[in-house]
């Protein structure tokens, strides 16, 4: 039986970086906000959840990436959206996952929770995730 963090969504694609396609999202990175969510938390930090930490055992845990503040994760995902890490699929304009890469080289997926007002929960890549180098390599290209 394979555990859900060990199956990946083949749909997951890069959107291009391109000029264009990263002044398309200027906008957007003014108005994403990180949410969080307690099953990827051990430690709650200041994100104000609730229940304030539940993780489950299947879940990755932000703790790993070292991310503890909500301003922190708001800041990863703000210069994931500037890096133009973002996925091709969009949902309302908005891309449905933005990538990032933690202080400590853990990289991280954010998902989108709310479509109507770009609000996203994220957690740190398994190193067995195929995606998860190619966003190491664009990171450390696009920094």
């Amino acid at each position: 039986m394979q555990r859900r963090y060990d199956q990946f969504n083949p749909k997951r694609r890069l959107r291009q970086a391109t000029p264009q396609a990263l002044a398309q999202l200027q906008p957007l990175v003014e108005r994403a906000c990180y949410g969080g969510n307690p099953e990827h938390k051990r430690d709650p930090g200041d994100f104000g959840l609730t229940p304030p930490a539940a993780p489950r055992p299947a879940k990755s845990l932000c703790d790993v990436a070292q991310v503890f503040t909500r301003r922190e994760a708001q800041r990863l995902l703000k210069e994931g959206m500037r890096r133009g890490l973002v996925s091709e699929r969009t949902v309302n304009g908005w891309p449905q996952n933005v990538w990032a890469v933690a202080d400590n080289g853990t990289p991280l997926e954010a998902q989108l929770e709310n479509s109507e007002q770009g609000i996203y929960h994220g957690y740190p890549m398994p190193e067995s995730d195929p995606l998860a180098a190619e966003v190491l390599k664009r990171w450390q290209s696009k920094g």
